[in-house]
């Protein structure tokens, strides 16, 4: 399947049509193959409400390159594709389309809403899989999962009933995180810290038996001292021993409670008192259990005030804090309020404000699992990629707690236990049981809650495989090879299935994690709606095509770095493949003969540039090969660049059009033809994996014309599709590092003389006369080489010879020790071209006067943003390495 290429390249006429080709030939799919090695990645799975952003794009493209690039190696590669329910944001999202009907998923019930979910989630639920398609992502879509699909719904309850037969699962009840919009539990790491410029507010608590007296304690929320049950003081703080076990009166209530001694308390912390409020702070919960305190909740799941917080009771929680501020500040209560700045925890969906808040909620039981993760860490079982985020890792698990895995959300997977209305107990099964396990009573209902999704995505390189089924699938496929993901998920995500495979399947679940950095806008800042500083990357895709998209990310991706993005980056994956377009137009068009024969080369059939481009091209291929090993996704891409552009387009096509056009002899022509088709065949599998659809446009019009002229490269394009043909290897014959080491001397001349050419105004064209001296020995034998020098620099006489003098009247470069002589006489006319640089000095050094005034301004220094300084600072070194030049060509001049 070819079409002729046409003048101009143009994404949308290929890119289209291409991808078509590959899905319906089946050249994404794979089988279990045992006399294959498998390569597998699994998809971190989009979540089914999202559509495709710029984090998305780098994600996929280094998965593709990854598949790509091994599937050509000869693996049996497979990208398992697939969506996440994700529980939270999808409920949100049906929930605010319901609320534009004025629909309530209260006023539906929970059946009802969650088929309205399944309805949303069949209309709009691939549209990222559509966009994925557009970036040139090769999934296997056969195998497409959705983590609610009924496999993957029974490995969940598999997974849990298993967990809680081992005591790993327990229920209880404990501090969690409360989202009041949300109306869920969350997680540690589904909360986002911000810091908050707030207050410390310095409250006087006084004593009941002496009300004239006060023990004055700062917080930050004094809505929740309604709840307050103790104020806690350091045994070691010596302005308080004598308080500890006296009675204090809490304002406003009236309530009575001690003052306690706890090590917990840090006697630096505003007064020194803290209030304890065990029922809505994490560390005055733990505290409350150390001493036997009550725990008073005063606030209803959405955030608002219950009939315990007095007076305040109806009001929202920070309507409460503003109102009874009031009330503590007309009542003489607050000492003083400072300016604190303190970190305060969001919900990672909806942004709310989490309330730490007590709650009977399922657990998993994290210290056994981490611990076994932290073993295969450091056994090397998985490594990172860069190695700097392992630390990360391991820290984290060293730190973990248990992770609460129920939602209070109706869309997710319902947690399967089922409470006995008779006798209370609880029976954890894998089907709905018909009768209570401790007094086989058949009043049972299931628990209401759901699980976190991340437990769901936790199984996701064993669940779909097919999990608990022994398939083939996992049989073969499990453990997968490379997870490639976003440094925000290590904890959500990566370490709980590293978790989930030791535990489930006694295997870690792949070997290697790539992380990769963040897309960032082109002044550091996060993406996003709020800032209006987001690429869309379709938009991308639409006006540059795909390829350049693809090509641009991953030049920009360094080893995990931060990505600073903007649009015009894409120029040059453009620029690139206009480049690789119109050289691929070159040479087909010079493979056409009349009468094409078949020749055999033999090696004293190669030019010099010939054995050259063949080493320089065995090169490439051993570094691109290397950095892809490596992980090292932007050398890889600019090693293969910058060979095609330079070393390929900007030498080797000029160097051989010579045999093309005016051949010494026909034999000759072969050869450079069968070279030009051989290198260009090996760049073209070398980028594939970056850019798929113009190198197999390309590649496919270059087998035709290979076939039709009999090219003697005819065994290296059986392939019905590029993508399924074989990754170049290093071929040891076409090693030779004197010609590479030769043609590095001659390149380096010829940019001497074509550098004359330019500072002395010179035209392209016009021919000149050279002299090449050479002192000491010198290792290239540049009259062997005469003609290639003449050609590529235009000169009409050339003469080289050792320690020759310097003629009159001539411009000069050195190299080395090689000096190159270009004679100005009929040139140019030396009195003119002196008055030019010299005017041109004269404003480059007027300007460079102006530039050191500023930066030798103490106020600009001092009051000037950064970035303007540092450009200013640019500009000097850029004006005296300029002045430096131009005083070189007014010596030559005389």
């Amino acid at each position: 399947m070819q079409t002729q290429l046409s003048t101009q390249y143009n994404p949308k006429e290929i890119e289209d049509r291409w991808y078509q080709f590959w899905e319906e030939n089946g050249f994404f799919h794979s089988v279990p193959d045992p006399s294959k090695e498998p390569y597998v990645i699994v998809i971190p799975p989009p979540n089914v409400t999202g559509v495709l952003h710029m984090g998305h794009a780098l994600n996929n493209i280094i998965q593709d390159i990854l598949i790509r690039w091994r599937r050509m190696q000869g693996y049996n590669a497979l990208w398992m594709p697939g969506t996440d329910h994700a529980g939270i944001a999808t409920q949100n999202v049906v929930e605010r389309e319901l609320a534009t009907k004025r629909i309530k998923r209260e006023q539906l019930g929970r059946e009802r809403f969650i088929e309205e979910v399944w309805k949303w989630k069949n209309q709009y639920g691939s549209t990222i899989i559509k966009q994925l398609k557009k970036l040139g992502s090769s999934c296997d879509w056969s195998r497409e999962r959705f983590t609610m699909d009924d496999g993957l719904s029974v490995a969940v309850r598999e997974t849990f009933v298993r967990l809680f037969e081992q005591g790993l699962i327990y229920k209880g009840k404990y501090m969690i995180n409360w989202c009041p919009r949300c109306r869920t539990a969350l997680s540690d790491d589904e909360v986002e810290h911000e810091e908050h410029e707030g207050h410390l507010w310095h409250i006087k608590y006084p004593f009941k038996d002496a009300q004239h007296l006060f023990l004055v304690v700062a917080t930050t929320r004094p809505e929740t001292m309604l709840g307050d049950v103790a104020v806690a003081v350091n045994p070691k703080d010596e302005r308080y021993k004598e308080m500890i076990g006296e009675i204090l009166t809490l304002p406003i209530l009236g309530r009575e409670m001690p003052v306690i001694a706890d090590e917990f308390v840090d006697p630096s912390f505003g007064t020194g008192a803290v209030k304890v409020t065990p029922a809505h702070d994490p560390n005055d919960f733990e505290m409350g259990k150390r001493h036997n305190l009550p725990s008073i909740v005063i606030m209803q799941e959405n955030g608002v005030m219950n009939e315990l917080a007095g007076d305040y009771e109806g009001l929202d929680r920070f309507e409460c804090r503003d109102a009874l501020i009031e009330e503590l500040k007309l009542k003489k209560y607050i000492e003083m309020v400072t300016p604190h700045k303190h970190s305060v925890g969001h919900c990672y969906r909806c942004h709310t404000v989490i309330e730490p808040y007590i709650s009977d909620q399922w657990f998993v039981r994290m210290r056994p699992l981490a611990d076994a993760a932290i073993e295969a860490t450091q056994k090397k079982s998985v490594t990172f990629f860069p190695e700097r985020w392992e630390k990360i890792y391991l820290g984290w698990l060293d730190h973990v707690r248990d992770w609460c895995i129920s939602r209070q959300i109706w869309w997710g997977h319902r947690i399967p236990a089922w409470y006995c209305q008779d006798c209370a107990a609880i029976t954890v099964v894998r089907e709905a049981p018909m009768k209570c396990s401790k007094c086989n009573s058949t009043a049972l209902k299931q628990d209401k809650d759901v699980l976190d999704t991340w437990f769901s995505s936790a199984l996701w390189p064993f669940s779909t495989m097919g999990w608990p089924g022994q398939t083939p699938e996992l049989q073969y496929y499990y453990p997968t090879s490379t997870l490639v993901t976003d440094r925000g998920i290590i904890y959500f995500w990566v370490a709980r299935m590293v978790m989930m495979g030791l535990e489930i399947m006694r295997h870690v679940p792949f070997s290697h994690v790539y992380i990769h950095g963040t897309i960032l806008d082109e002044q550091g800042r996060k993406m996003s709606k709020s800032l209006g500083n987001g690429i869309d990357p379709l938009v991308m895709i639409d006006q540059y095509g795909a390829d350049a998209v693809r090509f641009s990310i991953i030049v920009l991706t360094t080893e995990g770095q931060d990505i600073k993005l903007s649009e015009s980056r894409f120029e040059m994956g453009r620029n690139f493949t206009n480049k690789l377009w119109n050289a691929a137009r070159f040479i087909i068009m010079n493979l056409e003969e009349e009468h094409p024969q078949e020749i055999t080369l033999q090696p004293p059939d190669y030019q010099f540039e010939d054995r050259w481009i063949l080493s320089r091209s065995n090169a490439t291929i051993r570094a691109c090969t290397l950095y892809l090993e490596q992980f090292k996704f932007n050398d890889a891409a600019m090693e293969v660049y910058d060979f095609t552009w330079h070393s390929f387009c900007d030498w080797y096509l000029e160097l051989v059009k010579a045999r093309l056009y005016r051949p010494t002899n026909q034999r000759d022509k072969k050869v450079a033809q069968t070279i030009l088709a051989k290198v260009f065949n090996q760049i073209l599998h070398l980028l594939h994996p970056f850019i798929p659809f113009i190198t197999e446009e390309l590649w496919q019009n270059l087998k035709s014309k290979v076939y039709e002229n009999k090219i003697g490269i005819r065994e290296d394009l059986r392939s019905e599709s590029l993508m399924c043909d074989v990754w170049p290897r290093t071929d040891e014959r076409y090693e030779d590092k004197v010609s590479e080491e030769n043609m590095v001397i001659l390149q380096d001349v010829i940019r001497a003389i074509r550098n004359i050419r330019s500072k002395m105004n010179i035209k392209e064209k016009q021919p000149l006369d050279a002299i090449i001296s050479v002192s000491g020995d010198n290792e290239c034998d540049l009259n062997a080489h005469s003609g290639l020098l003449k050609l590529m620099a235009s000169i009409d006489r050339l003469e080289i010879g050792k320690d020759l003098a310097k003629p009159a009247h001539s411009a000069c470069e050195v190299i080395g020790k090689i000096q190159a002589f270009v004679p100005l006489a009929g040139i140019i006319d030396p009195i003119v071209e002196k008055e030019r640089q010299s005017k041109h000095l004269k404003q480059m050094e007027d300007h460079l006067l102006l530039v050191r005034r500023k930066l030798e301004n103490k106020n600009f220094a001092a009051k000037a943003p950064a970035h303007i300084v540092a450009m200013e600072q640019n500009r000097e070194k850029e004006l005296l390495e300029q002045i430096f030049k131009v005083k070189l060509i007014l010596n030559d001049l005389g």
